[in-house]
């Protein structure tokens, strides 16, 4: 089975996160499962592991890497920072954090579509919509005859 790694690394204070750094894993660990729902048919797993970061390396904080390569890297996004009160109030100092622009839209943490996409594109796989079911032959809506 071919293997998709995902690493997401992540401020870690004591087992807690920033707001933004948690709403990332969220989306991670949501688009994660879909896409080996959707990929294990196709004989690909997708895996992800977190890499706890500490205060020394809060600009590597809130980034996902596609078998080691950054998302910024593979899909069209432009990183950026911002001030961050959720970290400012976990390290008791001004801090300022990662964020993404990417189709237009400023996002502070990383949105499960731009996950899936890059995913997709990594694995060179053109992504599908699925078409609308069609009701067969049956006389009413219900599917019943």
């Amino acid at each position: 089975m071919k293997k998709l790694k995902i690493e997401w690394k992540h401020l870690d204070v004591a087992g807690e996160t920033c707001n933004r750094c948690y709403d990332t894993g969220e989306n991670l660990n949501q688009e994660v499962k879909r896409l080996n729902r959707a990929l294990q048919p196709l004989g690909i797993e997708v895996e992800w592991f977190e890499t706890k970061l500490d205060d020394t390396q809060i600009p590597q904080s809130n980034t996902i890497l596609f078998n080691g390569v950054p998302i910024e890297e593979i899909l069209d996004i432009e990183v950026s920072e911002n001030y961050c009160d959720s970290c400012t109030a976990l390290l008791g100092n001004e801090t300022y954090c990662r964020t993404i622009k990417y189709e237009g839209y400023e996002y502070e943490d990383i949105p499960a579509k731009a996950i899936r996409q890059a995913a997709f594109k990594v694995l060179g796989i053109e992504e599908t919509k699925k078409a609308p079911t069609v009701n067969s032959g049956c006389c009413n809506s219900s599917g019943c005859c």
